[in-house]
């Protein structure tokens, strides 16, 4: 079962629902940009070392840096397994490998994009609302509710889930493929026979995403952003 997101549990291979949202319900993506930049410090973040990308604010073309600090490596230390971007808040399912593996890429993706958003639009404070909120997820079936739930958000604004392009939903369906996320965990469940909870209703993950009738928050409950 899910723990609350107020009362944070930090566990060694625990699954977790991260998310967190603009200070005022604001926009924390204006164009395409802004979330280019925010997927390039996951990846950055998140790739093998041998394959780690030049820094994220080295590319953005009209943004003068000085000297931008060094980004830490912490592809050993969690695993991405879902994820989706929204105008005003984002979503990440993870797995941590170390205790404290979630609070680094969440605390340094956070502040190095604050600073980069803050200085491309000339604004200053605070730009998330408080610190992230998480919740462990110990249940296989809260943990692929909680993918779907995830994965489904691109309805609020669009009706194309495949062609969202700030989500992790395509890679699911195989249309891209990325390093630094893993999502063969969930994928698992819908590949193998005997691991499939619905294998009469959803033989696939698309599916389980698209055909299933039922609302994912009347499943995973507090789990949801709030």
């Amino acid at each position: 079962m899910p723990h609350k997101h107020s009362v944070k549990i930090y566990v060694e291979n625990g699954y977790y629902h991260a998310y967190n949202r603009g200070v005022e319900k604001r926009d924390i993506f204006l164009d395409r940009q802004d979330y280019s930049v925010f997927l390039h410090l996951l990846k950055y973040y998140l790739s093998p070392l041998d394959k780690n990308p030049e820094h994220p604010l080295k590319t953005v073309r009209n943004y003068s840096f000085v000297r931008p600090l060094p980004l830490a490596n912490l592809e050993k230390e969690l695993d991405l397994l879902a994820f989706c971007l929204m105008p005003n808040h984002f979503h990440f399912l993870l797995k941590q490998n170390t205790k404290d593996g979630m609070t680094k890429l969440l605390r340094r993706i956070s502040t190095t994009y604050s600073m980069y958003f803050n200085k491309r639009y000339n604004r200053v404070g605070t730009l998330f609302q408080g610190k992230y909120k998480a919740a462990l997820i110990t249940d296989d079936s809260y943990l692929l509710h909680l993918s779907r739930y995830i994965h489904l958000n691109p309805l609020q604004i669009r009706s194309d889930l495949i062609e969202y392009q700030y989500s992790s939903y395509p890679y699911y369906l195989e249309e891209k493929k990325a390093e630094w996320l893993k999502p063969d965990f969930i994928l698992k469940f819908f590949d193998t026979g005997d691991l499939n909870p619905f294998p009469d209703k959803y033989p696939s993950y698309r599916a389980f995403v698209e055909n299933n009738p039922k609302d994912p928050l009347d499943i995973i409950g507090s789990l949801s952003i709030d």
